[in-house]
């Protein structure tokens, strides 16, 4: 499937797995990376930090992301921005998909 130059859904892009984490990155270049994942219920990405911040916008189901020690439900047609290095993490509260946005410049 070419992405460039095609209308595209972007919840189609990644499909679910139970008990998985899928991505497909859309765009890779030095001043950043557009990518687009799906969680299974229950799954997540364990704390951390990033020296840049990420945009991530809800395209399916929802999320728990915590910022800072500080939990905010994010649903569908929902976006949070975490600040760049705060630690942060996110969980599936039911099966979810996002579409990530990091600038590194």
């Amino acid at each position: 499937m070419e992405l460039i130059g095609n209308a595209l859904t972007l919840s189609e892009l990644v499909a679910y797995h139970e008990g998985s984490v899928v991505s497909k990155t859309l765009i890779d270049k030095k001043v950043g990376t557009v990518t687009v994942f799906s969680f299974g219920a229950g799954q997540g990405l364990s704390e951390h930090t990033v020296p840049y911040d990420a945009f991530v916008q809800v395209v399916d189901g929802e999320a728990e992301v915590v910022i800072n020690g500080e939990a905010h439900t994010v649903s569908v047609g929902q976006m949070i921005i975490m600040p760049a290095n705060i630690p942060h993490e996110l969980k599936a509260v039911k099966a979810f998909k996002m579409l990530l946005v990091m600038i590194r410049s």
